[in-house]
């Protein structure tokens, strides 16, 4: 066999990967696990989006190849949305660029900026595919520890001491996943003048930012941000799009032209019908996301209800699709601790170790379940687990 490239060594398939196969392998054999550790949502879009999907792939002319950038009609709606939920302004001409899905902007932000032996800042807990991708473009990857002492904010001062002179990209994720911490305003600015000081781009990458967030945040908020920073944006989780893969990226002109070099090389365009059902989510009511977040409300309810039952610690104030709690101390190994909820309890919530060594001592459950199914694993938990 052709040995696979070197690239590769040091990269294993994603962790969820692996144990989705296991939990299907688990249920054809006549289990029922309860999956509440991937953030699948499992609500559907607005029913206009749906609308505008079927009426637009039934028009001849819509089936052809699309533009690399998209049509002028999403970035418009982009840049609309942007102005009402973050007010910034955005040039829809030149500094938005759609994706199939942001996690294909890390990758392609990673081709278009980093050089072999590059230093890229990664946070720890943080998105596997930060590191997974850095490896994939010969980056070092650096970490950089968020603890929940500082409210598992970025530790600007600590940053400071160091040499981060090789740095070129620094990827921040507020509202932060996995722990749900919602970062301020303060460490935003003074994180953009680090960046300015030492030459490097900060990537915030910003799905979470309307699910049960009081105070939704984009980095270009400060203005002076678009000379040292990207942000990416994605349907997946805001607007229940996981599987249509639509996402963007928004950034200086210059940084988008960049991006687009590698992007045109490497896909076809989005699909028209998408591009068209995804500018009418986009004009989905403030009325719509409220509603949203009173389902996710009352699930997150139930995620601390089964948390309590399990003894773990966690914070009620995050942000996001998930809930980031600490595990009793008499937990001794957490990663067999959730292979025993799988196999005795037929419940799967996710090891907090997956997302770096800062989260070894944590889970986090999904609010992608229904309360019924809550009420479900917490009832399996309690009659086997639970003495």
């Amino acid at each position: 066999m052709i040995k696979e490239a070197n690239r590769l060594h040091d990269i294993n398939e994603y962790y969820f990967s692996e144990k989705l196969q296991e939990i299907a392998n688990l249920n054809s054999k006549g289990k029922d696990i309860i999956n509440l550790g991937i953030g699948n949502p499992d609500m559907i879009p607005s029913a206009p989006t749906l609308e505008a999907l079927t009426t637009s792939a039934q028009q001849v002319g819509n089936h052809g190849y699309q533009s690399y950038k998209g049509v002028l009609e999403f970035r418009n709606a982009i840049a609309d949305w942007s102005r009402d939920f973050f007010n910034i302004e955005v040039n829809p001409v030149s500094e938005v660029l759609p994706l199939l899905g942001s996690k294909e902007g890390i990758m392609h932000i990673s081709s278009a900026f980093v050089n072999p032996g590059d230093e890229v800042l990664v946070p720890n807990p943080g998105y596997p595919t930060y590191s997974s991708v850095s490896k994939l473009v010969g980056a070092k990857i650096r970490n950089y520890n968020l603890l929940p002492d500082n409210n598992w904010e970025i530790n600007i001062e600590e940053l400071k001491q160091q040499d981060l002179s090789k740095v070129k990209i620094m990827w921040v994720n507020y509202p932060h996943m996995p722990t749900g911490a919602k970062g301020s305003s303060q460490m935003f600015d003074e994180l953009i003048e680090l960046a300015k000081e030492n030459q490097f781009i900060i990537c915030n990458d910003n799905p979470y930012s309307l699910i049960l967030n009081d105070n939704p945040r984009s980095i270009f908020t400060n203005k002076s941000a678009k000379s040292v920073a990207l942000e990416l944006n994605s349907m997946s989780k805001s607007h229940n799009m996981a599987g249509w893969r639509v996402g963007w990226v928004i950034g200086h002109e210059d940084y988008i032209k960049t991006i687009l070099k590698v992007k045109s090389n490497v896909d076809s365009g989005m699909f028209l019908p998408v591009q068209h059902a995804a500018i009418q989510a986009l004009n989905n009511s403030h009325q719509w996301h409220e509603n949203q977040n009173l389902e996710y409300a009352v699930r997150r309810v139930k995620a601390w209800q089964l948390l309590d039952t399990l003894g773990a610690n966690y914070s009620k104030d995050q942000a996001g699709l998930f809930i980031w709690a600490k595990v009793s101390d008499d937990v001794e190994n957490v990663i067999q601790y959730v292979d025993n909820l799988i196999y005795k309890a037929g419940v799967f919530v996710a090891p907090g170790s997956i997302f770096g060594d800062m989260g070894e001592r944590y889970i986090r459950i999904s609010l992608c379940s229904t309360s019924e199914t809550f009420d479900k694993a917490i009832d399996r938990i309690e009659n086997n687990i639970i003495e």
